[in-house]
């Protein structure tokens, strides 16, 4: 992986840099993300908030609340709806998600999240984590060198 990374969103009116590596990279099989992905999963980039830096644009927060009893932000372009990133303040810790990144050769989660609800023809790679649900603190899953 090369740094900076860059990457925005469809229409190029949200724009973004990351300038560390990220500190993990994972899978979400929950029913919201396969909805909103159209797949049987989203990927995310999880940056430490000073990596990461808008270029261009502003974003717009939409709210709902996910099955964990949580309220989820995601950050949407304004213009083509497409989702940025996921985080309660923009900026703050960002889940970049991965299909916006310009350059998605490197991508490879280690981590997957709400595996009970995985389509049943997804294989996990032996040795990557896996919860059957969100768990409660990510700190022990999140390091610097993803």
């Amino acid at each position: 992986m090369k740094l900076p990374q860059t990457g925005g969103c469809q229409c190029a009116a949200l724009r973004y840099g990351i300038t560390e590596a990220p500190r993990m990279v994972s899978t979400c099989h929950c029913t919201d993300c396969q909805r909103l992905t159209s797949s049987a999963f989203s990927m995310a980039v999880v940056v430490a908030a000073d990596a990461f830096r808008l270029t261009s644009g502003e974003p717009r927060p939409l709210q709902k609340t996910a099955d964990s009893g949580r309220v989820t932000t995601r950050w949407v372009c304004p213009q083509c709806g497409s989702w940025i990133c996921g985080a309660p303040a923009f900026g703050s810790a960002p889940r970049v998600r991965a299909g916006t990144l310009d350059d998605i050769s490197w991508l490879r989660p280690t981590v997957h999240f709400w595996t009970r609800s995985k389509q049943p023809w997804i294989a996990l790679p032996e040795g990557d984590r896996s919860f059957e649900t969100q768990p409660a603190d990510l700190q022990g899953f999140l390091s610097p060198t993803g």
